[in-house]
């Protein structure tokens, strides 16, 4: 599915429901949401599909190099109908990945539209080789 990099490294990729460390408050299930994710040399792209989710209901938090997407889910039933059958299952969703020290971490950008989030991981650019001239006098 995804391919690892030296960049970034995947939690839970073959999950379908995400286990957490701590326990979830909401009584509703969590789903790791399938991503994919492109690099180029100035950046690395994560793409994941997160239905439901809105702007405001997305929490992306970096901690001691660990990059956390929460994304919570309100279920909506019309007014005036009960469900009688459900094939398609309403959770949150949650995914870490892990980032090595060539991603800037103060450079990291985030858009969400029509439930598709997109993440951005820029790369720390390298210091470039640079010959001095030396003029005389």
């Amino acid at each position: 599915m995804s391919e690892e990099t030296n960049e970034i490294q995947v939690h839970d990729t073959e999950k379908q429901v995400a286990e957490t460390e701590a326990e979830r408050t909401r009584d509703q299930p969590a789903f790791v949401p399938r991503v994919d994710i492109y690099e180029t040399d100035e950046a690395i792209t994560v793409v994941a599909d997160m239905p439901g989710v809105s702007e405001e209901s997305v929490d992306i938090i970096l901690e001691k190099g660990v990059l956390t997407i929460n994304g919570y889910v309100n279920p909506e039933v019309p007014e005036g109908y009960s469900l009688a059958h459900a094939e398609y299952q309403v959770g949150d969703f949650v995914r870490s990945f892990s980032l090595s020290n060539e991603i800037n971490q103060d450079a990291i950008e985030a858009t969400l539209k029509d439930g598709v989030l997109r993440v951005t991981l820029n790369k720390i650019t390298e210091a470039q080789t640079k010959k001095i001239a030396v003029k005389a006098g």
